[in-house]
């Protein structure tokens, strides 16, 4: 929406904030509230927990939302199965396709973090720790300029899992995961559709590819889980 009423065309944002912890929620708002006061009108919601946003959400007189603020870790909402701000973040993307999501979390787990972007692909994903003024700021302009905005930890860790990345195939994926379930080498060729031999070989070569001298399993399931080849 626009409105002419100071000569100048005002366009008008809905946004959505979702923390439990309210002081955060005032500081996301007044740094929102600063960014091109002379273009943007905000509109800003808030909630404190998977309920309150829930209802929001889905009550039929909310205005859709242009950008979300989710934070990952949320008190829960059992009754509807909402559990944290991904669960939100699916919500919001059923009831408003449109919006613009920013998740917010503590988590620094590699692993969890690609999980998120395979998932949600939220339009900003921030670790709080590296969450200043200015950074938010930097953050906000680049989502409301359609652009994906990774907070500076989590782009060195994309930026290092590129230069780590290791690819295996669908067989030495099957391989891993019957052996991280205790299944012995002798009845892999059972769920695996290669024979003994080259189940093997396969074994021997991933030990290589991820560096282990060890003999047993134990290390290659541990190393392949540290490196997302097996979850």
């Amino acid at each position: 929406m626009m409105n002419d009423s100071i000569g100048e065309a005002i366009i008008k944002k809905n946004i959505l904030i979702v923390d439990d912890h309210p002081f955060i929620i005032e500081g996301y708002k007044n740094g929102i509230t600063r960014y091109n006061p002379n273009e943007f009108e905000y509109s800003i919601s808030q909630a404190i927990d998977c309920k309150s946003a829930y209802e929001i959400i889905t009550n039929p007189e909310t205005a859709a939302f242009d950008i979300a603020f989710l934070d990952i870790s949320m008190p829960t909402y059992e009754e509807k199965g909402l559990h944290s701000g991904e669960d939100l973040a699916r919500l919001l993307m059923e009831f408003m396709p449109n919006c613009k999501i920013i998740l917010l979390t503590m988590y620094t787990e590699e692993l969890k973090i690609k999980n998120i972007i395979e998932t949600i692909n939220p339009s900003g994903l921030v670790i709080k720790n590296d969450l200043t003024f200015d950074e938010l700021l930097f953050g906000f302009d680049k989502v409301i300029k359609n652009e994906i905005y990774y907070s500076q930890s989590i782009q060195k860790m994309m930026d290092l899992s590129q230069q780590d990345a290791i690819e295996i195939d669908v067989f030495d994926k099957q391989i891993l995961f019957h052996i991280s379930k205790g299944t012995r080498t002798l009845d892999i060729p059972q769920y695996v559709p290669i024979s003994l031999e080259a189940i093997e070989k396969r074994k021997l070569n991933l030990k290589k590819l991820l560096n282990i001298h060890d003999e047993s399993d134990i290390e290659l399931v541990r190393e392949a889980r540290n490196k997302g080849l097996l979850f």
